[in-house]
């Protein structure tokens, strides 16, 4: 059975997706199906995990059958320590998702939940897929799900917010594509990423590649200076876009590059590591002043999570173990961290109805168990040791210092602005007399909301105190990677 494990995990979504359109206004039905379905595909990819052989570095769980014999294109599935992490958060998000909607969507609740299962099952797709062109198609079909859900829920500038996105990131994957098909014709006519990463290439071609996959997974992380479609399609989504959009979307760009960039284009990868690094701090240093100004939360925690992945790059791109493991291990905790913002964010716009910090202040008087979860999570999302956001930061910076003393001193900035900016936020909304009688009407935490957000302080508070779990299954598959980027095909 485990030789369909990755075949579950994307096509039971999408399938469930499917059986719960098929129930229309049936509100209450859709929502039990979609709860069903969404655990469901997180149970098959529990195996997947517990069944990793942790020694092993390459490839598990492998899928393959021909797909288009004519252009050689494969059904070509598998997992390694790099990417089983990323299925697995994707899956659990989701369930997440399902229930932080069951009460605030009221209309196309059915459509509504089936765009998240279809494109949970996508996403599962792009982080399981071995034959390029498989995961090209999986890359490009999860942009229309998240198009809809921004475009039909979204806020009042949701059709603006939905196009700037799609444009934003369908642009950039088409440069992507060109560098797909001359891959294709270099190797013989074959879109097998295992052997890609084995291809001799010139210097002036792998610059051009790299510069190629650049352009789709720069727009997708998102690095500065393609970011400015982030902020607002985080504002005009609903909770559940913003969720499934910084927990899981903003981590394809950085996968991108541990599949892609980096195996394929190593030497290319060194000698534009510098620029890389350059753009990563400007996204770590710059856009955290740009949080601290933010009137907005949602906008705030948007810059904050393009701030956080601008750490993500910068621990790929200094190529020693624990800067590339903390990246990993900070793109888990991201997912975590975020979605538990967002969440939170959500909870009391159902209340209030705003998400201007000025329409806040003293809502621990009369939502103290929320108040309790939202500096939690404000305080991992600054970095406090003990808690998930601690951990990653910790070892990029410690990678760094390795990589050189001046970089890690400059990434650690993040650690003060973050603090700035989250504590800031925290102090306005959450302390202080009561702002006005919304706030003084708002109602605690209910049953449904303290489930996800418990969920997700546990995960937080887990990974913060024994991080080993996470770390054991990459290392193997991360130590191969650098071992092939060091050696030089030229």
């Amino acid at each position: 059975m485990s030789s369909y494990l990755l075949s579950l995990a994307i096509w039971v979504p999408i399938l469930g997706a499917l059986a719960v359109f098929a129930v229309g206004n049936a509100h209450r039905l859709a929502r039990w199906m979609a709860l069903c379905v969404a655990i469901l595909g997180f149970l098959v990819t529990l195996p997947l995990y517990l069944n990793f052989d942790v020694a092993e570095a390459g490839m598990q769980f492998v899928e393959r059958r021909s797909w288009v014999p004519r252009f050689n294109i494969e059904y070509f599935l598998g997992v390694d320590g790099i990417s089983v992490l990323f299925i697995l958060l994707n899956s659990f998000i989701t369930v997440l998702v399902v229930i932080a909607g069951w009460e605030v969507i009221k209309e196309k609740v059915a459509q509504y939940m089936g765009a998240f299962l279809i494109m949970s099952g996508l996403m599962n797709g792009i982080f399981s897929s071995l034959d390029a062109m498989l995961f090209y198609v999986f890359f490009e079909a999860s942009l229309i799900p998240m198009y809809i859900i921004i475009g039909a829920w979204g806020g009042p500038n949701r059709v603006y917010a939905a196009f700037k996105f799609f444009l934003y990131t369908l642009l950039g994957s088409l440069l992507m594509l060109v560098a797909l098909i001359w891959l294709f014709l270099s190797s013989g006519g074959s879109f097998n990423l295992l052997e890609w990463h084995q291809l001799r290439i010139e210097m002036t071609p792998q610059i051009l590649l790299f510069l190629a996959f650049l352009a789709a997974f720069a727009v997708k992380v998102p690095m500065w200076p393609v970011h400015t479609w982030l902020p607002d399609a985080h504002v005009e989504a609903p909770t559940g876009g913003s969720v499934v959009l910084a927990a899981i979307m903003l981590k394809l760009g950085a996968y991108g590059f541990l599949r892609f960039s980096l195996p394929i284009a190593p030497d290319a990868s060194q000698y534009l590591a510098p620029m890389m690094i350059a753009l990563s701090l400007i996204a770590v240093i710059y856009i955290g002043f740009v949080a601290l100004v933010q009137l907005d939360m949602k906008k705030l925690i948007a810059y904050s999570s393009i701030s956080h992945m601008g750490f993500v790059t910068l621990g790929f791109f200094i190529f020693n173990q624990i800067g590339v493991e903390g990246a990993l291990v900070q793109m888990i905790s991201h997912g975590f961290i975020s979605a538990a913002m967002f969440l939170c964010v959500g909870v009391m716009y159902d209340r209030v109805h705003s998400r201007q910090i000025a329409d806040y202040g003293g809502v621990v008087h009369v939502m103290p168990r929320f108040a309790g979860f939202m500096v939690l999570f404000a305080m991992a999302n600054a970095g406090l040791p003990a808690t998930s956001g601690f951990v990653g930061e910790f070892m990029v910076i410690l990678g760094a210092v390795k990589y050189n003393f001046w970089i890690g001193l400059l990434a650690a900035t993040t650690l003060i602005l973050g603090a700035a900016y989250t504590l800031w936020m925290i102090k306005r909304v959450m302390f202080g007399p009561l702002g006005n009688r919304h706030v003084a009407a708002m109602t605690d935490i209910n049953g449904r909301e303290f489930l996800f957000l418990a969920t997700l302080a546990l995960c937080v508070l887990a990974m913060g105190v024994y991080p080993f779990p996470f770390t054991e299954v990459m290392h193997a598959s991360v130590d191969n990677l650098l071992k092939h980027v060091a050696v030089s095909k030229l």
